[in-house]
């Protein structure tokens, strides 16, 4: 958007140092700046600080107005835009900071001092030291400064802040998950009573209620007059009813459905009732008038409907996420079947009551494998469990197959090849691989 020609911008810019510490200084130079740039600003004991610009323009007019400020207070300038000197300079000094608070804080405490040295702000040109401390009550520093100024060679300056102040230079998160209201935005802290908890219905838990500061959260106001707005309707002083059942004491208010509860003695039931009803009856109990029963007045709630839950299981045709699971169970299953012990079926009876003819592996004919030393054993004999025929009758007589194994060389005996063996053994292979440009393998002893 283009400005007027003879539009002239206003030359007030707002400086954030560190924490929550804003200034105003004035662009006598008119220099173009932006927010966010580092500029060097003159301070009231001499030298010079760094610190960054966050507002230009109207905005500061309108800052100005809001925290009550006359434009002839304003008399500190912007120097110059930092320049890299000024930056690592800048930064130097912030370095010392922790290494400072430690050992003013270690000096505080061989004095006996009843004070807590929260923060320290070191000047941008090095020369002067700010250290913000919080106590109960008046401290006598003297000999502090005098300790602090030979051990650390600047200018001391002592600043007593309350513990809403220190919580916005420490900062921190809150109950609510978020950054700090007092260390990011909030400038000004209001006072905070406890009438705040009671006019929003709040439990008086000082646990819940406190915040890091130790004193009652700033946002207890944020919501308070649009309470305040909304308690203008309800009656006051309505701690019970009296109706012909009985006495009817309040037990809770809902301030924006505008709905009182109340409850009989005795019951544990709560009966909703208007608040225009609720004044109606009360002028009825003050003219000595009793309702017959406040269950007869109570008003409808608004039921909100119960969200159906839907089934997404298999609505694209995708399996089941145990699918796997069952697989793995079944093979299990077949797994322990195979290495169960054979029963009686098992053992392979015929129908006849003869043994089923037990199938024994051959050894194959491998010139490569030594024969097994102390296999000299026959195939086995499977015997019929128990006498299967009727009594007085013979079994018919069965052959039983007999599987013929080759015969075994002698344990401790080695099988010769003989050389006939091995050139027979050497032509066969060199058929197998005759199509191929393979020379014959000759096989391994």
């Amino acid at each position: 958007m283009d400005l007027p020609t003879n539009y002239k911008p206003f030359n007030i810019l707002e400086i954030k140092f560190k924490g929550s510490r804003k200034d105003f200084y004035i662009n006598h130079d008119n220099a173009y700046l932006e927010m966010g740039d580092l500029v060097v600003v003159e301070t009231t004991t001499g030298g010079y600080d760094v610190g960054h610009i966050s507002l230009t323009g109207e905005l500061v007019r309108m800052q100005i107005k809001k925290k009550h400020t006359k434009m002839e207070e304003i008399t500190r300038k912007v120097i110059r835009r930092a320049t890299p000197a000024d930056v690592d300079k800048w930064k130097a000094a912030k370095d010392m900071e922790w290494e400072t608070m430690h050992k003013a804080r270690t000096l505080a405490l061989t004095l006996g001092l009843s004070m807590k040295i929260s923060d320290v702000d070191y000047q941008g040109d090095k020369t002067k030291a700010t250290f913000y401390y919080t106590a109960e009550g008046r401290v006598d520093f003297r000999e502090l400064i005098k300790k602090m100024a030979e051990s650390f060679r600047i200018r001391i300056e002592m600043r007593q802040i309350g513990m809403r102040q220190e919580a916005s230079r420490l900062g921190g998160l809150g109950s609510c998950g978020r950054e700090l209201c007092c260390s990011t935005w909030l400038t000004d802290f209001k006072t905070v009573s406890t009438s705040a908890a009671r006019y929003q219905n709040l439990s008086l838990n000082t646990l819940k209620l406190a915040g890091q500061c130790g004193k009652l959260k700033c946002c207890l106001n944020y919501e308070l007059d649009t309470y305040m707005d909304a308690l203008k309707d309800i009656p006051e002083d309505v701690e019970r009813l009296e109706t012909l059942v009985g006495v009817a004491r309040l037990q809770k208010t809902d301030i924006f459905k505008k709905l009182m509860w109340f409850s009989y003695p005795n019951q544990e039931s709560w009966i909703p009732i208007e608040i225009s009803r609720v004044k109606d009856i009360q002028k009825l109990n003050k003219e000595g008038i009793k309702p017959d029963d406040l269950k007869d007045e109570a008003a409808e709630l608004e039921t909100t409907p119960v969200a159906k839950v839907l089934d997404y299981e298999n609505v694209v045709g995708q399996d089941s996420i145990t699918r796997l699971d069952e697989r793995q169970a079944k093979k299990k299953k077949k797994r322990t079947n195979k290495n169960k012990p054979k029963t009686e079926g098992d053992a392979g009876v015929t129908a006849e009551g003869t043994p089923a003819p037990v199938v024994q592996r051959a050894v194959q004919n491998n010139p490569r494998q030594p024969a097994k030393q102390g296999n000299q054993q026959g195939p086995k004999k499977v015997e019929p469990q128990g006498n299967t025929q009727p009594a007085g009758t013979q079994p018919p007589h069965t052959t039983k197959p007999v599987v013929v194994l080759k015969k075994e060389q002698p344990a401790g005996e080695p099988v010769e090849k003989t050389a006939e063996t091995k050139k027979a053994n050497a032509n066969r292979h060199f058929r197998r691989n005759k199509n191929s440009n393979n020379k014959p393998r000759p096989n391994a002893e």
